[in-house]
């Protein structure tokens, strides 16, 4: 520490005189108060004294101020309450002088002056002479100082390195890297330095062996991997990246792009983890480069698809079509206040350098802004529209220039518009993303936990981005663990978060952005499975008329809020989860309900037609198919709603529906399904007081019990079902739990019991003193009054029985039934086989000298 003045170089020597001095230097033209001070000269354990020593200590610092200075070295050190103050000008110290040329180097790099970054940061370093007054105690005010001014320090020399390396410099930095490295073997950023300088040198082989010795050291010391920007530096180099090699004094598109005078490059960094998204980026390039005066390139898509980056990285591949640079603009950078189309043009009117004329309405604004843009070949970037006023007159309307608008919303009404719509990603674009992000080796080790991940964040590139932040914050993370926390829906949104990226905050935004009808109409879409569904469906869940559905459709489509294809429409799977939370938190019950059993009268509505096709639509004698494969594509919907009407307390809805899927059911040997929804059915009505569903759904479920060889539990289901439709005289029921209860006898092999119970069933089929036989159940009872002739050797009377099943098969104008009844026919002749059909679709083996089997 030196006070220089006209009469040579002057140094206190007394420790504590040096403390005041540099004290109240590093607080240059500050007031420090007394107590302060002494804090700083004796911390915790100050003399009685102090006080009026600090004010001998002022004095001598007076005297040698003077002996500097004679004229006015006096008046420097002032007395200011509550203490003094030293006024030293900036350019006569050097602590400010470095921090002003610090200062300046900084922005000059940010603005990709890197020459004169470089020279200003460089001579900001060469003031400083080592630690902070390494020859003086250090109390807590010195303390603080020297621990910025070494970070300052430090940054100063990152920032002079790195406009070093974009001058091409990189051979001669490879030596005092390697010393800094050394030296600082925690800083990554120097070692970053120095991995690329080497890459830069030719040295691969060593650029790639410093990044082991660097993440041998962290792993070591703190137990840490190196940070994601070092970690994407060594893929680039393994993979060879030639973007890695480019400089500003190389020229070409790369780390930093060389600026010519005159031509604006005001564009946010490349996303390093960008991937994908090549035939869309395709498709803007094509439409940037034949793009006629005045039309511009709108991106839309839902919250979070990427859209920002997406354009970003249209504009850079577009660059060489734009050789008077390129143009960004947040249009939307404070929430809930969107720039007016003066304070854009405003902003966009100062980065060309033009200053507008105070007070200067829109009209002169505009002006001067299309005089900005004629002739010129300019690309905008303009990020986050909010409306067309917005835009309009933000546009070029000359040919040369143009722009790429990203929004929410299309700007449809605008002329020119070429719009770029971006869906959620494909699972190779999720799967690059999710690598370039989290990094390869995630993805190799755990391939089938990281496709279960992408597909839980539905594939959206803002939830794959904090998916893979939050793995790579959490190194001791599998996949498979973040997996099991985002499975679970209901908490799947507050999961993907992570410090300032959160995945539920743009998606919420939207939805609070649309009108209050298209949010009703979200939440109660809510209500329906992951994947596509039709309009039909839609209009019931929203119990709205068809036109009014469409209408509500298109505006969720237009605020993004729904996606569509050929296939139907759909929410994607994130705003699915959305709209599940928010119908929770929003919705009333009673509405929830009245949808849920608006839901379940249009499937079994489509159940009904379904099995009207099935038994209608085919010609005699062949097997009916189901109409493209509907239940198979509708199941997990169907039980679902059967699920949510339980829940909801609407045992109508349940009941109808049930009874409407019983046929389906047992087409499919659908066993689960069958017994899931059954018993949701069969508490249903009992709850509702409904005797003759209850004694048709325990039937039906002594069937899936019979079918699935559990002969007790079948005959306990058949004997309920019984005594329930003798109670409440539902004798259709009754005709059929007898015969499920003979068929039961018939494969124990006690024909006795079985032709009795066949017996009682056929008077009760046919003999319905409440109305006409119900010829379903008269149906069965012939079918297994034939199986048991057959089973008896009575061919004869079997072919008679099953002739008279094919009769009634056609009275009911059933196809199936009828198709059944031919080949049970077939069967009644001598010499049947080894398979027999027992009832439509369900077949039992027999082998001699045993009791057949059913096998559905």
């Amino acid at each position: 520490m030196e006070i220089e003045g006209g009469t040579g170089p002057h140094t206190p020597r007394a420790a504590k005189l040096r403390v005041v001095l540099g004290t109240l230097l590093v607080h240059a033209d500050r007031v420090v108060s007394v107590d302060s001070l002494v804090a700083e000269l004796w911390r915790d354990e100050p003399p009685r004294t102090a006080t009026a020593t600090v004010h001998v200590y002022v004095s001598q610092l007076r005297k040698l101020l003077h002996a500097a200075d004679p004229d006015r070295g006096r008046e420097l050190l002032r007395t200011q309450s509550p203490g003094y103050r030293l006024c030293v000008p900036p350019d006569r110290l050097d602590l400010s002088e470095f921090e002003r040329l610090h200062r300046r180097g900084r922005e000059a790099l940010a603005a990709g002056r890197h020459r004169a970054a470089a020279d200003l940061q460089r001579r900001a370093l060469a003031l400083r002479r080592g630690p902070l007054l390494s020859d003086t105690p250090h109390g807590p005010l010195l303390e603080g100082a020297a621990a910025r001014l070494a970070e300052a320090g430090v940054a100063a020399l990152d920032q002079r390195i790195r406009a070093d390396l974009e001058l091409g410099r990189h051979h001669e930095l490879i030596a005092e890297l390697r010393s800094l490295a050394a030296e600082h073997p925690l800083r990554e950023e120097l070692h970053g330095h120095l991995i690329l300088a080497l890459y830069r040198a030719g040295r691969q082989a060593e650029a790639l062996e410093a990044f082991a010795e660097l993440r041998r050291t962290l792993v070591a010391e703190l137990a840490i991997e190196p940070a994601p920007p070092l970690q994407r530096l060594h893929r680039r180099i393994l993979a060879g990246d030639p973007g890695l090699l480019r400089t500003a004094a190389g020229g070409g598109r790369a780390a930093a792009v060389a600026v010519r005078p005159g031509h604006e490059r005001a564009m946010p960094p490349a996303d390093p983890v960008f991937a994908g998204r090549g035939t869309a980026l395709a498709q803007v390039e094509e439409l940037l480069r034949d793009a006629p005066a005045g039309s511009f390139v709108a991106v839309a898509g839902q919250p979070g698809v990427g859209k920002t980056a997406f354009a970003l990285e249209a504009a850079r591949r577009s660059d060489p079509s734009f050789p008077d640079g390129r143009l960004f603009l947040d249009l939307h950078p404070e929430r809930g206040r969107p720039l007016r189309a003066t304070e854009a043009m405003s902003t966009l009117l100062r980065r060309r350098g033009v200053r507008p004329a105070k007070g200067a309405g829109a009209g002169e604004l505009r002006a001067a802004w299309q005089a900005q843009l004629a002739g010129r070949q300019l690309l905008l970037v303009l990020d986050n529209a909010d409306s067309e006023a917005q835009l309009r007159p933000l546009l070029p309307t000359t040919g040369g220039s143009s722009a790429i608008v990203t929004a929410r919303r299309l700007p449809a009404g605008l002329g020119g518009i070429r719009p770029v719509l971006l869906d959620t990603l494909d699972p190779e674009e999720a799967r690059l993303l999710f690598a370039a992000a989290a990094g390869p080796e995630r993805e190799a080790a755990e391939p089938a936990a990281v496709r279960e991940l992408l597909e839980l964040c539905g594939r959206l590139p803002l939830a794959v981005r904090v998916a893979a932040a939050q793995l790579t914050a959490r190194p001791h993370w599998k996949v498979a663990c973040l997996v099991d926390r985002l499975r679970d829906e209901r908490y799947r949104l507050g999961e993907l978060r992570i410090g300032e990226l959160d995945v539920r905050e743009p998606l919420l935004r939207a939805y609070r952005d649309a009108r209050p009808e298209l949010r009703q109409a979200f939440r109660l879409l809510g209500l329906l499975p992951a994947g596509r569904f039709d309009r039909a469906t839609a209009a019931a869940v929203l119990g709205r008329s068809p036109a009014e559905t469409a209408r509500l459709l298109d505006g969720l489509l237009d605020d993004r809020l729904l996606a569509t294809d050929r296939t139907g429409h759909h929410l994607p799977e994130l705003l699915r989860v959305l709209a599940v939370e928010r119908l929770t938190e929003e919705e009333d019950p009673q509405d929830i309900g009245d949808a849920i059993e608006r839901l379940c009268a249009e499937h079994a509505r489509a159940a009904e037609r379904v099995t009207a096709a099935l038994t209608h639509a085919r010609p005699t004698g062949e097997e009916p198919h189901e109409p493209a494969g509907w239940f198979t594509r509708e199941r997990e919907a169907l039980v679902r709603a059967v699920r949510q009407a339980h829940r909801a307390g609407r045992p109508a809805a349940v009941v109808r529906l049930v009874a409407a899927l019983d046929g389906h059911l047992e087409t499919h040997a659908a066993w689960d399904a069958w017994a899931e929804t059954h018993a949701l059915a069969l508490d249903a009505a009992r709850r509702g007081g409904d005797r003759g569903a209850e004694a048709r759904t325990l039937r039906s479920l002594g069937d899936l019990a019979w079918q699935q060889r559990r002969p007790e539990e079948a005959g306990e289901y058949y004997g309920l079902a019984r005594r329930v439709a003798e109670e409440t005289g539902h004798r259709a029921e009754l005709s059929r739990a007898l015969v499920g209860l003979a068929e039961l006898r018939m494969d124990a092999g006690d024909g006795a019991d079985a032709d009795a119970l066949l017996a009682s069933a056929h008077a009760t089929a046919l003999a319905d003193d409440s109305g006409p036989a119900d010829p379903r159940a008269r149906f069965d009872v012939l079918r297994a009054l034939g199986l048991h002739a057959l089973a008896a050797g009575d061919h004869a009377r079997a072919h008679a029985r099953f002739t008279d099943c094919l009769d009634l098969a056609r009275t009911l104008h059933d196809r199936r039934l009828e198709s059944f009844a031919h080949r049970a026919l077939r069967t009644a002749r001598p010499g049947p086989g080894d398979h027999l059909e027992v009832r439509p679709g369900v077949w039992r083996l027999p082998a001699p000298g045993r009791r057949a089997e059913p096998a559905g």
